[in-house]
């Protein structure tokens, strides 16, 4: 090694951290990679199910997280049938068992890993282009925003899954600010006219039931989960 090689090896030995991270984001940037992506906490986990179109539950170590997929939002369960065509593909992509690798973005107030899922593909980002989830823009920073606009606008174009009625159908976060406000999706308050309450139902998977029946406010904070005290 030359003087001046051996100098700045020295030099970079002894950059603080923080330095070395904004010369590692400011080259990643001059390449055009986002260094959110390129800075996840990447990890290995096994499948344990498939909670909904854009939710699993995973076994990573001795720990077991729900991971909420980054960058994309799937239809509600209580938007049928797109929510349940959703979770299906999610279920034949994601068998349970299946080594995947998540690239971790961050936690979210419900205690998520917010994460890409990365089987034989990029899960995330096939759920936008056969058109069974939308890109989430509010939180395409996360991820490589361009190929997920690209994936929205082939699935689009396409008319597949979602993009069957012309213009989409209504956007899962749009769905949920209607129901947060009191509305089901045909405008009554629940759809049999009966209104359940958490503890007279019995059990979670009967809650979960009734949340794709359509009973929404079972769902207090819009996260796809109905009655998470019955667990």
């Amino acid at each position: 090694m030359g003087l001046a090689q051996a100098k700045g090896a020295a030099q970079t030995r002894d950059m603080p951290r923080s330095c070395l991270l904004l010369l590692l984001i400011g080259l990643l940037t001059a390449q055009g990679v986002s260094p959110a992506v390129a800075l996840a906490e990447t990890s290995r986990a096994t499948v344990l199910s498939i909670g909904d179109g854009d939710t699993i539950r995973v076994q990573q170590g001795t720990q077991k997280l729900t991971v909420r997929l980054a960058c994309i939002d799937a239809p509600e369960m209580a938007q049928a049938p797109y929510g349940q065509q959703a979770r299906s593909y999610l279920q034949q992509r994601l068998a349970i068992g299946r080594e995947v690798t998540l690239q971790t973005q961050t936690i979210d107030k419900y205690g998520r890993s917010v994460a890409e899922v990365i089987s034989d593909i990029n899960i995330n980002l096939a759920m936008v282009e056969d058109g069974l989830a939308f890109a989430y823009r509010k939180y395409l920073g996360q991820c490589d925003a361009r190929e997920y606009l690209d994936a929205k606008y082939r699935a689009s174009r396409h008319r597949y899954g979602v993009w069957q009625q012309e213009g989409g159908i209504t956007r899962p976060w749009d769905f949920r600010r209607g129901r947060r406000g009191g509305a089901s999706p045909n405008g009554s308050t629940s759809p049999s006219g009966h209104h359940y309450r958490c503890n007279e139902i019995g059990s979670y998977a009967g809650a979960q039931e009734l949340l794709r029946q359509g009973h929404t406010y079972l769902d207090g904070n819009g996260d796809g989960v109905a009655c998470k005290s019955l667990r």
